[in-house]
């Protein structure tokens, strides 16, 4: 399954579009990492813990998105966007949502 943040695909062409799809997770942050995160907040530098876990959400709504576009019948979702947003001190939601199409070669 292909998919890309622009509205059509070089080589290939939109023939059907099925609509809107989207892949969401909501995360909450771990107490051990927090504490690690803390630390090393204190020092400066990148906190793996997060960048991880935030990196781990993307691909798991990637693929649900992807999931949702295979089950209507799409090879493609084009117009990729990522979303992200906090529900609470803790916990954050990631969002992709694409627009899953039908493509040929041309």
């Amino acid at each position: 399954m292909i998919y890309v943040t622009s509205s059509n695909i070089p080589g290939k062409r939109i023939v059907k579009s099925f609509g809107v799809v989207r892949g969401n997770t909501i995360r909450a942050r771990h107490l051990g990492k927090d504490i690690a995160a803390i630390i090393k907040a204190m020092f400066g530098g990148e906190i793996e813990e997060y960048t991880k876990l935030m990196a781990e959400s993307r691909e798991q709504s990637i693929d649900r998105m992807l999931n949702e576009a295979m089950e209507l019948g799409a090879n493609a979702v084009v117009d990729v966007r990522f979303s992200t947003s906090y529900l609470m001190q803790s916990a954050a939601e990631i969002l992709v949502y694409g627009t899953a199409v039908l493509i040929e070669d041309e």
